[in-house]
């Protein structure tokens, strides 16, 4: 099962309904590891460091940042951009299906956008 990490904003119905229907699912928050208010760049570094693809809702920068960091040969692990328009039930249920149905190694220096 993939390992996940949520940024400050990804909105906590979709993490409370991932644990609800995954229970054993590898998330955590930036929030649950001290990473609360921090810039993307250092929250990308900490997922790389620590093999967790990151889920936000940020299209606008966080892209964009996860971009430079394999433009400068760094590592990525992956960054999930959920469209927050989508209704809560399909977000759940694609994340759940990435995480079953795929492994961690997929998702390196992959910027991937949701719905599919």
């Amino acid at each position: 099962m993939l390992q996940f990490l949520s940024d400050e904003n990804f909105d906590g119905d979709i993490v409370r309904g991932l644990f609800r229907r995954e229970p054993n699912i590898d998330l955590l928050r930036v929030q649950d590891v001290g990473l609360r208010e921090v810039d993307d760049p250092i929250i990308l570094d900490w997922a790389a460091t620590n093999g967790r693809i990151v889920l936000t809702h940020d299209r606008a920068t966080m892209p964009d940042f996860a971009y430079e960091r394999l433009l400068r040969g760094e590592v990525m692990s992956g960054l999930f951009v959920v469209n927050n328009r989508m209704q809560i039930g399909q977000e759940i249920d694609e994340l759940i299906i990435l995480a079953r149905c795929s492994e961690q190694d997929e998702w390196k220096g992959v910027v991937l956008y949701l719905p599919l």
